[in-house]
């Protein structure tokens, strides 16, 4: 959506779903005058016109995210007033590299009182255009990356990404732009080259499947012992998940290329896990992973290397009868012969799925309040666990305070999930 900001003409995006982070990114496009249309899961962008450079304060401080349309903002008009950005309190996530790389590629940025300020000098008073330039990102930063990949879309010259983030939402961005007729080579590796170009056209674009949701409805699958299939997913993204999973004992089956099945494991083993940066173990996966090794046999490690405060969900899942211990960004989990339900607050995103994982499994009723982290990436979860049989209700529905009951039953033999 932040890319849309690059194309002078219209853009149709498709695969989107129902999130509230969706709904806020659209918030934001709409208060720089873009105009938004959705029907299902298909969303048109009309993005001739940017009213504004100024992003809204109340916006932006909610969705880290959108931090990001600074760069498209930026080489669209040479000048950007963008918030300092908000999200999940899952650690430090500076704008350093976002706005070093700008400044490389010929920006003047200066951050006052919360708000990052942009502009490209140009003769007579006017704005001028980014140049190309060789950047080097001490971390494979994921907003970074993207953030400098739209910008150098439009620059004057080549700009070469070094020690770039390989995730695959940074080549399906890359993919986005090419079909607008943007010249980008390397996405998926630690080298991106952008030549820039003087305009991008409109397209029709389908983003890829979700690999951290696919992940979830695995995950819920292996902790019932239940068998799911799950399509279409693009298994080649979930590579170290799915190596993880058999690790643990669980069966994966790669039925199609776009078609999983996860099937009931004999018994789940303790295992070690280690997060790192694509292509290696998910952050995003880490909780869930946690809710699922609470019932494993053995004692399982898991080091958190790239959130320093992401471990908050442990002390959730031991209300439910976990033995977790924390120490520093390591967690020591020893496996527990069952969970039981119990009252629980999701601290983040991650942190919510994961205790709706864990409520699936648990014996009795267990309510999960902080909906509102859960909603910001899961399309309709209750409901689609509600299909395979999950006893789960949403109380206070229309209130940010809603909650999450689960009451464990016998999980169904089979099931079929269309994601």
């Amino acid at each position: 959506m932040a890319g849309a900001l690059l194309c002078s003409g219209d853009c149709r995006i498709r695969n989107v779903p129902l999130l509230a982070d969706v709904r806020r990114m659209g918030q934001v496009l709409s208060a720089l005058g873009l105009q938004l249309t959705r029907q299902d899961d298909v969303l048109d962008v009309n993005a001739r016109e940017i009213s504004t450079s100024k992003a809204p304060y109340e916006l932006v401080t909610q969705l880290r995210a959108s931090f990001f349309a600074i760069g498209p903002i930026l080489a669209r008009l040479g000048i950007a007033q963008m918030p300092l950005p908000g999200g999940c309190a899952i650690g430090a996530r500076p704008v350093d590299l976002h706005v070093r790389g700008l400044q490389a590629m010929g920006a003047e940025v200066q951050i006052e009182h919360g708000i990052c300020n942009a502009y490209v000098p140009g003769k007579n008073g006017s704005n001028g255009r980014l140049k190309g330039a060789k950047i080097y990102l001490d971390t494979p930063s994921v907003g970074a990356t993207e953030t400098l990949m739209m910008a150098a879309t439009l620059a004057d010259g080549e700009t070469i990404l070094e020690n770039a983030a390989r995730e695959p939402e940074v080549v399906d961005l890359a993919n986005f732009c090419n079909s607008m007729g943007a010249k980008i080579q390397g996405a998926g590796t630690s080298t991106i080259t952008i030549v820039g170009v003087e305009k991008l056209h409109s397209t029709d674009y389908s983003i890829i499947p979700d690999r951290i949701e696919t992940g979830t409805f695995l995950l819920a699958g292996a902790i019932t012992r239940s068998e799911l299939l799950l399509s279409p997913v693009a298994p080649d993204h979930l590579i170290p998940v799915i190596a993880k999973l058999r690790d643990i004992g669980v069966p994966i089956i790669e039925e199609a290329p776009d078609c999983l099945r996860v099937l009931p494991a004999e018994k789940l083993r303790a295992i070690d896990i280690d997060t790192l940066p694509h292509p290696g173990f998910p952050t995003d996966m880490q909780a869930p992973f946690m809710a699922l090794l609470t019932l494993a046999e053995g004692d399982s490690i898991i080091n958190e290397s790239v959130f320093e405060n992401r471990l908050r969900h442990a002390s959730e899942l031991n209300r439910l009868g976990a033995d977790i211990r924390v120490k520093g960004n390591t967690a020591f989990v020893r496996g527990v012969p069952m969970l039981s339900g119990a009252p629980v607050i999701g601290t983040d995103l991650r942190a919510s799925a994961a205790l709706v994982i864990a409520g699936l499994a648990a014996e009795g009723q267990t309510t999960i309040q902080g909906l509102n982290h859960l909603d910001r990436g899961y399309d309709r979860l209750d409901m689609k666990l509600q299909q395979l049989g999950a006893k789960i209700i949403r109380i206070n529905e229309a209130s940010t305070d809603a909650e999450l009951c689960t009451n464990n039953s016998n999980s169904p033999a089979s099931a079929s999930i269309q994601g």
